[in-house]
Order: structure tokens, then sequence, then C-alpha cells
């Protein structure tokens, strides 16, 4: 009977994850888009330095919640530091990425993540990958390729920002999961004073002046970042990474909807095939993974954190 309940919580345990990596995939859109906007009219560096005080908005009262001495008793600090860097990198580089090339240029590199995930998932955090699975992550980057048309800028300088990006993204993800006792407030307050560090050495001789609704719109950035970084941060502890990591394909599918309610952009039949192709893929991943032997109930964090 105890079997069986442990079994069932570990279950929903993932069912939770894989929604809530879904909403913050969503609020990553957003933070993409709204991140498009502002960098074509100010310098990265600038637009990091708002977006990290925006976050300490939401992450000032966590921080207050658990004890402002909590952020320095962590576990593996080398680790922890690579994770940081890692974020820290992804953020930068897709700002100066999108800054030059279109959004769904740099968002077809990012698609590539859930590759990158699945295979130092298998490595390092012994999360085994059926070669059907592979296979449907591969169909699913195919989907990708086809819905966005990479462009010849892609050769470009700008594209290896989005490249190495994406790869950033990944590394951090996977550090996230194996990261998973330290408390969330702990991992995205200290990757936010990285970006803040990082857009003040930046925006040195690049600080623009601007008006209310711009720097409104920073923080904002900030407030739905670091929003979707704690949703993601705590999905990575519930579900295996390997299940998440084509979850991310989504963001393609929002991108479609922003695009069409913000920018009046109607997906043509390429980008509508692809689309399901990414859907299909990811359903069937979704499918072949066996959710009641994903979590044992003892790699839960037993603080809830």
């Amino acid at each position: 009977m105890k079997t069986k309940t442990a079994a069932a919580n570990a279950g929903n345990l993932i069912m939770t994850g894989v929604v809530l990596m879904l909403l913050g995939d969503l609020l990553f859109a957003l933070n993409d888009a709204m991140g498009k906007w502002l960098v074509a009219s100010f310098a990265v560096g600038q637009v990091l330095v708002i977006r990290s005080v925006g976050a300490f908005i939401v992450l000032g009262p966590m921080i207050l919640r658990q004890g402002p001495m909590a952020l320095f008793r962590v576990e593996q600090k080398g680790l922890q530091f690579i994770r940081v860097f890692m974020a820290t990198c992804d953020v930068a580089l897709f700002y100066a990425a999108v800054a030059y090339l279109p959004l769904a240029d740099v968002m077809t590199f990012y698609m590539a993540g859930p590759i990158y995930i699945a295979a130092l998932s298998h490595f390092f955090l012994g999360e085994k990958i059926g070669w059907r699975r592979w296979l449907a992550v591969l169909i699913g980057f195919a989907g990708v390729v086809i819905a966005l048309r990479p462009s010849t800028a892609m050769l470009s300088l700008p594209s290896f920002f989005g490249l190495a990006g994406s790869l950033a993204f990944a590394l951090s993800l996977v550090m996230s999961r194996y990261l998973r006792s330290t408390s969330d407030t702990t991992l995205v307050t200290w990757q936010t004073i990285a970006a803040l560090v990082t857009g003040i050495v930046l925006s040195v001789g690049h600080w623009q002046p601007a008006t209310l609704i711009d720097w409104s719109g920073m923080l904002l950035l900030g407030i739905v970042a670091s929003c979707a970084h704690l949703l993601i941060t705590r999905s990575l502890k519930l579900a295996p990474a390997s299940l998440l990591a084509p979850l991310q394909y989504t963001l393609l599918l929002w991108a479609i909807v922003l695009g069409y309610l913000f920018f009046d952009d109607v997906p043509d039949t390429q980008i509508i095939v692809g689309a399901a192709i990414i859907v299909v893929a990811g359903l069937f991943i979704f499918h072949r993974k066996n959710l009641k032997e994903s979590v044992p109930t003892e790699a839960v964090p037993p603080d809830g954190h």
C-alpha cells in the first residue's frame, strides 16, 4: 500500500513539474519578445541592470522569508558558480544575439537546447534516454528548422552568440537539476546578482536616457524573467531534465501566438507544419517516459525547497 502511495506521489510531483515548466516557458516567451523590443533601443548592459533590479521586486520578499544568510549556505560551491556563470552567459548572449538577428532565428538556436539537455542528462544525471526518445527529440528539432527557416544571417557573429547562449542555457538547466537540494530562491538570487554585475560592467559608457515606459518595460522584464526562472527551477526538482527538455519546444508555439496578437504576424503553412511536428514529437517523448519511476520519493528535498 505504501509503495503504491509513494509511486502515486512521485507521479503527481512529475506532473506538477511538467505544468510548471510549461508555464515557465510561456513567461520566457513573453520575456523574449519584450527583450527584443528593448535591446533595439538600449544597450544590453543597461537592460541587464534594470532587469535585475526588477527581478529583486519578486526575490526580495523571498530572500527575507528564508533569511539572507541562507544564500551563503549552499552545497557544492564550485557547481553553484558554474551554474551562475552559465545562466549569466545565457541571458547576456541571448540579448546580444537578438539585438542583431530576428527573434525567430535566435529561437532556432535555442530550440536545440533539448538535444543538449538530453545528452547531458544521459551522461551526468544518469537519466537513461532510449533510442525512440532520442529519435523523437531529433525529429522535433527538425520541425523547428522547418518552421523557422534559418536564414543566411545565422552564419554571422551574432549567430555564434545565439548558439553559445543556447548551450549555456542547457547547461544551466542541467546544473539546476543536479543542485535541486538548494532552494529556488538561492539559485535564482545568485544568477540575478551575477546578471546585475555583468550589466553594470557592460553598460559603462553605453548608458542612455529612457522614458518612464522604457524604465517600466525593463523592470517588468526582470519580474517576468525571475518568475520564469523560479518556475523552471522548481520544475527541474520535480521531474527529470530529459522529460522536461522537449517541452521547451512550446516556446515556438507561444512565439506564433504572441506574434499574431501583438505584431499581427499570421503563421504560414510551413510554420504550422513545423509546429505540428514539434508537438507530436514532444507528446511522444512524454508518452514514452515512465512517470512513476522517474523520480524516487527520496529525491525530493525534505525542506520543501
